[in-house]
């Protein structure tokens, strides 16, 4: 015998006692509740519960990139370097070191807070997918895989510094995050 689903009825009671069932955070969220527990500034007006207020330290213009979405953004923005470098300026490679560090600073200024610390990690590893189309490739499959190793080689200097300029900015946001926590 088939039984056929019936759904409950819709009456604003039923989504009152739901509501009520949700952890603060998500009342607050939803305009709700809005109880006294939270604290006032100095002026007296009243700030949201810890965790619906944005991060400390997330201040920083532009988008919030995820870990996996900063490494997305700096290996394109690199590759497309590349081949503007390979086509206008013959792939120098001293060229594609200078714009490396700009897209080192911007990949960990828009890292999300909870993602920083993937940023001193991929950006050496777009530095080697836009080395591709900068590398000398002569001679097949073998000579681009040398060119690639001698680019790594010879350009470790632009490599190493703007992994270092990414880490040092991660680091003082992680020092403006923590000193902003404490505070709050």
């Amino acid at each position: 015998m088939e039984q056929h689903r019936r759904r409950p009825p819709h009456d604003a009671r039923r989504r009152r006692d739901r509501s009520a069932s949700l952890p603060a955070q998500a009342r607050w969220r939803a305009g709700e509740v809005r109880d006294g527990r939270y604290a006032r500034d100095a002026d007296g007006t009243a700030r949201p519960p810890l965790g619906t207020r944005p991060a400390p330290g997330d201040g920083v213009p532009g988008p919030r990139l995820t870990g996996l979405g900063g490494g997305l953004f700096c290996a394109a923005a690199m590759l497309l370097l590349g081949f503007v470098d390979q086509l206008l300026f013959g792939a120098s490679l001293t060229l594609y070191g200078v714009l490396f560090l700009p897209v080192c600073v911007l990949t960990a200024l828009w890292v999300r807070g909870g993602d920083l610390l993937t940023a001193p990690v991929v950006v050496p590893i777009a530095f080697l997918a836009g080395l591709f189309p900068v590398a000398d490739g002569r001679g097949g499959l073998t000579g681009r895989m040398m060119g690639l190793v001698t680019g790594l080689a010879t350009q470790a200097g632009w490599l190493y510094g703007g992994t270092l300029v990414a880490g040092v900015v991660v680091l003082a946001r992680r020092v403006r995050w923590v000193r902003a926590r404490r505070r709050a």
